[in-house]
């Protein structure tokens, strides 16, 4: 089958069977890189595959390039064996202009580096961080944990922000910074907290929104801006200040991977995905500024794919949450005639309202859809959203109508009854496609007029057993 009429640009950005969460985003040269974890299809636990490196040129954000494979989990000399896992690295340049990969494995509490002399070459390992004295951050008398290294560095000082802390533990104080020397090995300040946990926040402004995870750092203008992952743990929010190390007030929430918190369309507090763990930040491309964050696929939170959505600044500096979409990062809609894959649903609920795909990192239960693939890891197969139940909706946003008059679905599965077309999640039917059971992709068609205009598409199913929707095509 047919990817699109053309490529556009669309969410997930990357190709359907690709995972990478967790994305830092940075611009070097004409292109812009993404480094994350990598997750696995069909994993049974986060970030089982190896670091890879993507890229696109600044002025062409559909056209992203494979780079390979840019370090091996074995190459650290603590898993030899491979038996821990990478979790989210971030990337930054150093004082001697080469490239330097930070991580943590997932069963230990230190920070690894590695370093190439490109950004998407085959990185080496370098060390760990440490002290003066050689001791090893995390693990010496009183350091809390080190997780998710985020970094930036400026003139022959990098910052490391560091933490992950539970709702409940009050061992954990929030996210830290510590300030490495241009060796970027060696600790020349040691750590302090830049933003509170749950258990420490009770009078900062981040009430609801405690540090949780994901610490990440970008600079917009003379203002440093602390981009986190929340408690609620589906919405990346971020804090201010005017110094690295310190001062941040809490700005809001950025994006929310259910859109929980956007009220534009639907009450706030209603999801309208199924969420969870979420992890990104932000980057200017051209005069464009972009969030990358993650969604969770398959049904679990184990295949997790990148995605990405334009964000502006108000004159006072804040930064409104966004709606989760289909078109990401398209300055304009999606153009509305052609064939449409439905891995790109950027909404999809049942008649059961549920905000996140799982607890204790579970799969979904039966009786709701989700977005996954034929075949295993690697294979490239496109996505498509599987278990359509009565009243499951798959929602695409946003699309450029003029003169649709007919509307195609491809489906598959033993079901009966019909998908209703609709322009918004509650909205009336525009018109009902009739769908039949069979065990191959099948076509069926409706005549229907969409009034022209800028628009999102629901498909709700409506009958008996489970559908499958592949693919959705618009006629003019």
């Amino acid at each position: 089958m047919p990817y699109m009429t053309d490529h556009q640009l669309v969410n997930p950005y990357l190709p359907s069977w690709e995972y990478i969460p967790d994305g830092e985003p940075y611009v070097f040269g004409d292109r812009v890189y993404v480094y994350g974890s990598h997750d696995r299809y069909n994993g049974w636990v986060f970030c089982q595959n190896d670091y890879v490196c993507w890229s696109a040129p600044v002025d062409d954000l559909s056209q992203w390039r494979y780079e390979g494979v840019i370090y091996r989990k074995e190459q650290d000399p603590r898993n030899p064996d491979g038996h821990m896992c990478l979790y989210a690295p971030d990337v930054t340049v150093g004082p001697d202009g080469r490239y330097y990969l930070y991580y943590v494995l997932d069963k230990v509490s230190i920070v690894s580096v590695a370093v190439c002399d490109t950004p998407a070459g085959k990185y080496e390992f370098l060390g760990y961080v440490h002290d003066k004295d050689g001791g090893l951050l995390g693990e010496r008398p009183g350091d809390e944990p080190q997780f998710d290294p985020g970094l930036l560095t400026e003139g022959d000082r990098t910052y490391l922000y560091t933490g992950f802390s539970a709702a409940n533990d009050a061992s954990r104080h929030g996210a830290m910074c510590t300030v490495l020397d241009k060796d970027m090995l060696t600790i020349i300040e040691e750590p302090v907290f830049v933003a509170p946990s749950n258990m420490y926040c009770e009078g900062t402004g981040y009430e609801g929104h405690a540090f949780f995870e994901a610490p990440s750092m970008r600079k917009y203008g003379d203002k440093y801006y602390f981009i986190y992952s929340s408690v609620p743990s589906c919405e990346l929010c971020y804090a201010v200040s005017d110094k690295p190390t310190g001062g941040f007030v809490y700005g809001g929430v950025i994006v929310s991977n259910n859109d929980v918190g956007v009220d534009s369309y639907k009450p706030a507090d209603k999801p309208m995905a199924y969420g969870g763990n979420n992890h990104g930040s932000m980057v200017q491309i051209g005069d464009q500024w972009y969030i990358f964050y993650h969604r969770q696929s398959n049904g679990h939170n184990f295949s997790r794919q990148g995605c990405i959505e334009r964000i502006a600044f108000t004159k006072d500096g804040r930064i409104p949450q966004v709606e989760i979409t289909s078109c990401g990062g398209r300055a304009t809609p999606l153009r509305g005639e052609g064939e449409y894959p439905t891995y790109i649903a950027c909404h999809l609920t049942a008649r059961e309202e549920r905000a996140y795909v799982g607890y204790d990192n579970s799969f979904m239960p039966p009786q709701f859809p989700k977005i996954m693939q034929e075949g295993g890891d690697g294979d490239e197969n496109l996505g498509y959203v599987f278990n359509m139940r009565d009243g499951a909706t798959a929602g695409f946003k946003y699309f450029d109508c003029r003169g649709v008059k007919g509307i195609s679905i491809k489906t598959r599965a033993y079901a009966d009854g019909c998908v209703a077309v609709k322009l918004t999640h509650d909205g009336e039917a525009l018109c009902r496609i009739p769908v039949r059971g069979a065990n191959i992709w099948t076509t069926h068609r409706a005549d229907v007029q969409i009034p022209d205009g800028v628009h999102a598409l629901y498909f709700t199913f409506e009958g008996t057993g489970a559908l499958s929707l592949g693919f959705f095509t618009l006629e003019v």
